[in-house]
C-alpha cells in the first residue's frame, strides 16, 4: 500500500472497525450515513446509537437573547448557547418514536421544575390505557430529576432515569437528556430561553 493510499483509508471501513472494536463485538458490517457519524448496523446492536452530525446551529438564530437551544431531531442532539455566547454545550438526546409525535418549530422555556411529577397526555392514555394517571417525583418518574416546560402544551425537555433511551427514538414527544445533563442545562437556562426543534 502506498503512503498516499494509507493516508486515505476508507472512512466507512475505519469507522465500522472502530465501532465494532469499541463495542466489544466481532467485526460486524456497519454503514456510516453521509454527513453523519450515525451507523446503520447490519448485525445486533447492544448500545445506544450515536448520530451527531456537523451543524452550524448559529444560522438558526438571529440573536441569543435569553440563551438559545437548538434540538436537532435527526442528529439526536441538543445545542445550547448562553445569552452572551460565552457558554456552548452539546448534549445527546432521546427523540420521539415516530415523526407524527414530533413537533418542530420555535418555542421557549416557560417553566423550570426540579423533581417534576408526570401525567400522561390524553393521547398517551388512549394509546396506553394501562399507564398510571399520575407518577410522583422519584426514580419511577419518566421526566427524571429536572424538566424544562415549553410553551407548547405537554412538551418538555427533561431528564430520564432510563439511560438506555438516550441516543434513540424512544419518547412520546419530549426531548430527553441524561439526568446529569438536564441538571446542568437547567442551571444554564432561564424562563424565556428560546428553543427551536428541527
Amino acid at each position: 500500500m502506498s503512503s498516499d493510499q494509507a493516508k486515505h483509508i476508507n472512512r466507512r471501513a475505519l469507522l465500522s472497525t472502530a465501532a465494532a472494536a469499541g463495542f466489544g463485538m466481532a467485526a460486524a458490517p456497519a454503514l456510516a450515513l453521509d454527513n453523519s457519524t450515525e451507523f446503520e448496523a447490519t448485525g445486533p446492536v447492544r448500545n445506544n446509537i450515536s448520530s451527531f452530525r456537523m451543524l452550524d446551529w448559529q444560522s438558526y438564530f438571529t440573536d441569543t437573547k435569553n440563551g438559545a437551544i437548538l434540538v436537532d431531531t435527526t442528529s439526536r442532539a441538543l445545542h445550547f448557547c448562553s445569552d452572551d455566547k460565552s457558554i456552548y454545550k452539546l448534549y445527546p438526546t432521546s427523540v420521539t418514536l415516530t415523526d407524527d409525535l414530533t413537533r418542530r418549530g420555535r418555542t421557549e422555556i416557560v417553566q423550570k421544575v426540579v423533581g417534576p411529577t408526570w401525567r400522561p397526555t390524553p393521547e398517551m392514555k388512549i394509546r396506553n390505557p394501562e399507564w398510571p394517571d399520575f407518577v410522583p417525583a422519584g426514580p419511577e418518574n419518566p421526566l427524571g430529576t429536572h424538566a424544562l416546560y415549553l410553551s407548547w402544551t405537554y412538551y418538555r425537555i427533561h431528564g430520564t432515569h432510563d439511560t438506555r433511551k438516550i441516543g434513540r427514538r424512544s419518547s412520546n414527544g419530549c426531548i430527553g437528556l441524561y439526568n446529569e445533563h438536564i441538571a446542568e442545562l437547567f442551571g444554564l437556562t432561564k424562563i424565556g430561553t428560546q428553543v427551536l426543534l428541527i
